[in-house]
C-alpha cells in the first residue's frame, strides 16, 4: 500500500496489483531474442521521435509499466513535460510536434490500432513523405517491437512504478 502524506491530511492508494507471471525469467530466450530485435529497431532513430513512439502505442495498448518506462526515459532525455502530456491528446496538439512526429505518431496509432485490418494508404504515403525508406522501415520496427512488449506487460500485469531511466539498456 502506498500512502502520500501532504501538509495535515494522508492521502492511501489502491495497492498495487502483482504481476500476473515473470515471463521473462519463464521465457528468457524470447526475452533476450525481445531486446535484440529492440537494439535493431532503435538504431539510426532520433531518441525523442523513438520515445514519442513508444509511449503513444503504449497508451492505446493501456501498458502502464511501458507508459512509466519510456516516459522516465524520455523525460531523461531531455523530452519536455508538456510533449509528454500533450500525446494523449496529440491530434488536437499538433502545434507541439513536426510534421515528421506527427507522420509517425499517425504511423503508430494505425499500426498499432489496425481497425481496417491495414494501414491507411493516406498514412502510410504521410509517413514515406518525412521519412527516408531505411528508416521509415526502423520507425515500423520501433511500432512494431512496442506492441509484442505491451502484449507482454498488459498480459502479465507488469507493475509501473519501479523503473529507472536507462534501466535496460
Amino acid at each position: 500500500m502506498t500512502t502520500h502524506t501532504e501538509t495535515t491530511t494522508t492521502v492511501e492508494y489502491a495497492p498495487e496489483r502483482p504481476a500476473r507471471l515473470e515471463w521473462a525469467k519463464h521465457a528468457p530466450e524470447v526475452y533476450k531474442a525481445m531486446v535484440r530485435l529492440e537494439t535493431a529497431a532503435r538504431k539510426g532513430l532520433d531518441p525523442t521521435l523513438y520515445e514519442l513512439v513508444k509511449i503513444r502505442a503504449s497508451q492505446i495498448n493501456h501498458c502502464a509499466f511501458c507508459i512509466d518506462m519510456h516516459t522516465k526515459d524520455a523525460l531523461a532525455a531531455g523530452e519536455s513535460v508538456e510533449r509528454i502530456v500533450q500525446l494523449g491528446a496529440w491530434d488536437e496538439s499538433r502545434h507541439f510536434y513536426t510534421a515528421k512526429e506527427i507522420a509517425a505518431l499517425e504511423l503508430t496509432e494505425a499500426v498499432t490500432v489496425l481497425t481496417d485490418g491495414f494501414v491507411p494508404d493516406e498514412v502510410y504515403d504521410n509517413a514515406a513523405k518525412h521519412f527516408e525508406e531505411a528508416e521509415l522501415a526502423q520507425v515500423i520496427a520501433a511500432i512494431t517491437v512496442i506492441n509484442a512488449w505491451n502484449r507482454f506487460g498488459v498480459t502479465c500485469r507488469m507493475a509501473p512504478g519501479h523503473y529507472e531511466p536507462g534501466q535496460y539498456k
